[in-house]
C-alpha cells in the first residue's frame, strides 16, 4: 500500500514545480512588461525634446513623429550664439556655483552629521529635531529675510548668496543622510582611533570620512542636480546678464512678445542636460549604495 502511495505522489511533485515555475515566469514577464511601458512613458518627453531640437520651427508642434522629416542641425549653432554671450558663458557660471555648493555641502554637512552622530553635547536631541524641522520649510518662507540680509551685505548680483549658505550646513536633508550613515558605523572604530591618539578631528578626517564615501557621493550628486536646475534662487539674486546661469539663459530664449526660437531653445536644453547625465552616470553606483546603507528606502 505504501509503495502505491509513493508511485502516485512522486510524479505529481515535478508537475507542481513546473506549474509554479511557469506562474513565476509569467508574473516576472508581466512585471518587466509594465516596467518597460512605464519607462517609455517617462522617457518620451525627453525623446520628444531631442527630436524637436533637430526640427525646423514650423514642424516642432505640427509633426508628432519622433523622427524629423528635415534635420535642422543649425538649431544648435544658433542656440549657442543667440544670447548676449555664447552659451558656454552660462555653463561656466553654473559650474562655479555648483562646485562651490558641492564643496560647501560636503564639508559643512559632514561636520554637522559627525557632531550629531558621535559627539555628546547639551540639547543635541532638540537641535537635531529643529534641524529636521527645517526640511518642511519651503524656500518661499525664508527668501525675503535672506534677500534683505544679503542685500545689506552687498552680495546681491554676486554668486555669494548661492554658495555661502552651503558652507553653513543649511541643507538638513544631507545632514540627516550622513547622520544615518555614520550611526551605522561601529563605534569601536572611534575607540580604536582614540587609543591610537586621534582626537575628534583626527577621527573625523581619518576614520569617518573615508568610510562615508557612498554618503558623500550621494550628497554630491543631489547637490549637483538640484543646484544646476535651480531657477528660483538664481532668478532672485542674479540680475546681471554676465552672471546668469543655464536655467536663466534658457529663459532668455522666450521673448516677452511671444516669439520664441523653439528649435534653439530645445537644442540648448539638450546641451544643459549633458552635465547632469554625465555626473549621474559617473556616480550612480555610489548613489545606490549610499541610499541603501542609510535606511532611506
Amino acid at each position: 500500500m505504501a509503495t502505491t502511495t509513493e508511485t502516485t505522489t512522486l510524479p505529481a511533485a515535478p508537475a507542481r514545480r513546473r506549474e509554479r515555475g511557469a506562474a513565476t515566469g509569467l508574473r516576472r514577464f508581466v512585471f518587466h512588461l509594465l516596467l518597460t511601458v512605464a519607462a517609455m512613458v517617462m522617457i518620451y518627453p525627453l525623446l520628444w525634446m531631442l527630436s524637436a531640437s533637430f526640427k525646423p520651427i514650423d514642424e516642432i508642434f505640427t509633426d508628432p513623429g519622433l523622427i524629423p522629416s528635415t534635420w535642422e542641425w543649425s538649431n544648435y549653432s544658433e542656440g549657442w550664439n543667440a544670447l548676449p554671450h555664447p552659451f558656454e558663458k552660462y555653463i561656466w557660471n553654473s559650474m562655479v556655483i555648483v562646485a562651490g555648493s558641492i564643496v560647501g555641502n560636503l564639508v559643512s554637512c559632514s561636520m554637522a552629521a559627525y557632531a550629531f552622530a558621535r559627539l555628546r553635547f547639551p540639547l543635541r536631541g532638540m537641535m537635531f529635531a529643529i534641524m529636521l524641522g527645517t526640511i518642511m520649510l519651503p524656500i518661499h518662507v525664508v527668501i525675503i529675510p535672506q534677500y534683505i540680509l544679503f542685500n545689506n551685505l552687498g552680495w546681491v548680483d554676486t554668486f555669494w548668496p548661492l554658495i555661502v549658505p552651503k558652507l553653513l550646513a543649511t541643507d538638513a536633508f544631507f545632514v540627516f543622510l550622513m547622520v544615518q550613515f555614520i550611526r551605522g558605523l561601529p563605534r569601536e572604530l572611534d575607540e580604536a582611533a582614540s587609543i591610537d591618539g586621534c582626537g575628534y578631528w583626527g577621527t573625523y578626517l581619518r576614520i569617518i570620512m573615508p568610510l562615508c564615501m557612498p554618503a558623500l557621493a550621494t550628497t554630491a550628486i543631489f547637490t549637483f542636480i538640484w543646484t544646476w536646475n535651480d531657477f528660483y534662487s538664481q532668478l532672485i539674486y542674479l540680475r546681471d546678464v554676465d552672471l546668469q546661469t543655464v536655467p536663466l539663459a534658457l529663459r532668455l530664449f522666450m521673448d516677452s512678445t511671444g516669439t520664441t526660437n523653439w528649435g534653439a531653445l530645445f537644442a540648448m536644453s539638450i546641451v544643459a542636460l549633458g552635465p547632469i547625465f554625465g555626473f549621474f552616470l559617473a556616480g550612480q553606483r555610489y548613489l545606490v549604495r549610499g541610499i541603501a546603507t542609510t535606511g532611506i528606502k
